[in-house]
């Protein structure tokens, strides 16, 4: 009996797909960063709450005028925060693609995985300390943007082991971040749009083409 004749497109569609999974991460999941954002929003309001609360009807605006001692004052509560923020995104980052990482067939903890964490990790860490240091130097108008810059950055350093979508989220952070030097006294909104918004954002556009 003779084999019905074999489409040479999906032959290429099926030989594309397994060059991809092997060359790059592919099980990233939209949802994470939903997820993410929706903890950045929820962390911005904390600090925006926070900051009033030390400096009744300035709040922000007053920390870019702080002495050495208020900064010293107010950092252990940032760092918290900041912590808090982290640790909470990367736990929802790490549920949403467990799962789908399960779905494809895909470890999480793969050779690509190792590359894609430590291309993200180092310029993030030493993003966080050179931010660390703005602060204490009293540039706090520069920590924000800073901090759009550095982990713009790591994404761009990242995307060539993940998703596409990932380097232009990157891209983006990057602008934000060159904006915001230009408008410090509205760092909290910029850190709303960039790790908020641009998370949602884009991890539906992950989500709608890599998902559904």
């Amino acid at each position: 009996m003779a084999k019905p004749p074999t489409d040479p497109l999906a032959q290429l569609t099926e030989i594309r797909a397994i060059m991809e999974r092997s060359s790059r991460f592919i099980s990233l999941s939209g949802l994470s960063g939903v997820g993410a954002g929706v903890v950045a929003l929820l962390g911005a309001g904390v600090g925006h709450w926070y900051l009033n609360r030390q400096y009744p009807y300035a709040g922000y605006m007053r920390l870019l005028q702080s002495t050495p001692a208020e900064r010293r004052l107010v950092l252990p509560f940032l760092l918290l925060l900041a912590s808090a923020i982290v640790v909470a995104a990367l736990v929802v980052a790490t549920y949403f693609t467990l799962r789908r990482a399960r779905r494809a067939g895909q470890p999480l903890w793969s050779a690509l995985g190792r590359r894609l964490a430590l291309s993200l990790a180092i310029p993030l860490v030493a993003g966080g300390l050179f931010c660390i240091a703005l602060f204490m130097q009293g540039a706090v108008g520069l920590v924000v943007p800073g901090l759009l810059l550095f982990y713009g950055l790591a994404l761009l350093n990242g995307s060539k082991y993940t998703l596409e979508e990932i380097r232009w989220l990157g891209l983006t952070e990057i602008g934000l971040g060159l904006v915001a030097m230009l408008f410090p006294g509205f760092g909290l909104a910029f850190f709303a749009v960039g790790f908020g918004l641009g998370h949602i954002g884009y991890g539906l556009l992950m989500y709608s083409r890599h998902e559904r």
